[in-house]
């Protein structure tokens, strides 16, 4: 399917071509983008990445993951979406948003922009609730979160499933936001 290619006033957010894939590998090779995510990535890791975020899109709903490119320049950045995540339990079926942003692009204000459009349009796909998690002391994601209007029950944190016992990125903080909510904050 087409990826459709959603526009803010600094970025786009556009399906994946292959010149992403060495400056997404870049990315993931910087141990402080990845310092809550598990480490630095190999190449072939990363463009896996890339080939599982192609098989979230769904026709029917039309969302999924971005390459998110620098509009005045042109050059990728990292990525934004919106998909189901790969478990189910906790914090159940949902649909959660993220991003990923290098380095160089860190404190522009991007991943909150890219997110904002990202969640305009999956509300606009009928999606009644999104989600957002990251470890406790990802301060950075967490204040995109709270930016974007997203809320936090501390009572619904949770254990990564997909990470072992004693493993220190386990815990999960879970943030929130639904359709009605996001009528309310959206600039």
């Amino acid at each position: 399917m087409a990826v459709p290619v959603l526009t803010t006033p600094r970025l786009t957010l556009r399906g994946w071509r292959e010149a992403d894939l060495a400056p997404l590998a870049a990315i993931h090779r910087d141990p402080e983008v990845m310092r809550y995510l598990g480490g630095p990535l190999p190449r072939d890791e990363s463009d896996l990445i890339v080939g599982r975020f192609l098989e979230k899109w769904t026709e029917e709903r039309r969302f999924g993951w971005w390459a998110l490119e620098a509009r005045e320049t042109g050059s990728l950045i990292g990525f934004v979406g919106v998909a189901a995540p790969d478990f189910t339990d906790p914090p159940g079926p949902c649909i959660e948003t993220g991003w990923r942003l290098g380095r160089r692009a860190w404190g522009r204000g991007y991943a909150s922009e890219a997110a904002r459009a990202a969640l305009d349009h999956a509300f606009a796909a009928g999606v009644g609730e999104v989600v957002a998690f990251t470890v406790p002391a990802n301060g950075r994601s967490r204040a995109v979160m709270e930016r974007i209007g997203m809320t936090r029950d501390p009572a619904e944190d949770f254990d990564h499933p997909l990470l072992g016992a004693g493993d220190p990125l386990r815990r999960h903080v879970l943030y929130r936001i639904d359709h009605a909510r996001w009528q309310e904050v959206r600039p």
